[in-house]
């Protein structure tokens, strides 16, 4: 009789430690699928952070190309000034140039490109041709003539096609 009250004992022993085992393998996997699920939540919130600075880095320079647009005809009156006054050697006309220069410089700095480039291969993304000259047949395709009215890009992106007389 003893050994049956041993074997019943050692029999509920197995049986205690089995389901012992059993509790430990079940919150090892509890603990793995949470483990998972939180490296995948970090993952999905990084890469909406990613995401949303991408995306306020873009509306942040469509509004800076917006507001150099709004510029451009201040630059294009800056233009058709120092034209007027480039033979005049007075204090204005020298003022007129410097402050012209000043604004060109500083928006180059922040990314802004000046399309007025004359004898350069006429390029209908960054040229609109409203004149026409004849020119010698031996060139390799229409260059622009003349600039009449300058062209501007943003950090690589044509605000305004430069409006020019193309030749050949």
């Amino acid at each position: 009789m003893s050994d049956d009250v041993e074997n019943e004992s050692v029999a509920s022993l197995e049986d205690d430690a089995t389901e012992a085992f059993d509790d430990r393998s079940e919150a090892e996997r509890q603990r793995d699928d949470y483990l998972d699920a939180l490296q995948r939540l970090q993952a999905d919130f990084e890469n909406y952070r990613k995401r949303v600075t991408r995306s306020s880095d873009d509306a942040a320079a469509r509004a800076a190309g917006d507001i150099i647009a709004k510029l451009l005809p201040v630059l294009d009156a800056f233009d058709y000034a120092q034209a007027h006054f480039a033979d005049a050697q007075s204090d204005e006309a020298t003022a007129l140039a410097q402050a012209r220069s000043l604004m060109l410089d500083a928006l180059k700095r922040e990314g802004l490109e000046r399309i007025d480039e004359v004898d350069a291969s006429f390029d209908p993304q960054i040229h609109d041709a409203v004149a026409h000259a004849e020119g010698d047949e031996t060139s390799s395709g229409p260059i622009v003539d003349d600039v009449l009215r300058a062209g501007y890009r943003w950090k690589g992106v044509v605000l305004r096609p430069a409006m020019v007389k193309v030749k050949g």
